[in-house]
């Protein structure tokens, strides 16, 4: 895809999840990520969560495809996030982006993910830059 991109201008919306326990679980084995918050409910109860929370990892990186399937011309060159709040096994998350810099060169954009509240469980930023041709 080409054509401006111009400040403001808004990312389409991506859903996933919901993401189950076993999604968690076979997330923990990859990751390496074995923390017993993310799996034992009885935990994430001890602690005032209606369940455990999704691994923010897992979150954050669903934002990778989220940036390529808005612009497959652009090189994702860099990402980083603040976790707010804990999204929870079973919600549905959304995606959503928005352009806050842009250059000939260079795409800044302020990412989100929302769980089921609709406040922000993730807020990221990314830096994408136009592919060079190889």
């Amino acid at each position: 895809m080409s054509g401006e991109i111009a400040v403001g201008d808004k990312l389409p919306e991506s859903v996933i999840g919901p993401f189950d326990a076993a999604a968690l679980t076979r997330y923990a084995d990859v990751s390496g990520d074995d923390n017993p918050l993310h799996l034992d409910d009885a935990l994430a109860a001890k602690i005032g969560l209606a369940a455990p929370p999704v691994h923010g990892m897992k979150l954050l990186a669903a934002f990778e495809p989220m940036l390529k399937n808005w612009r497959g011309d652009l090189q994702l060159v860099g990402l980083s996030a603040k976790f707010i709040q804990p999204i929870l096994r079973g919600e549905t998350v959304t995606l959503s982006g928005r352009v806050l810099r842009a250059s000939r060169d260079e795409i800044f954009v302020r990412l989100f993910a929302h769980g089921a509240s609709r406040t922000p469980g993730i807020i990221g930023e990314a830096t994408l830059r136009r592919e060079t041709p190889t």
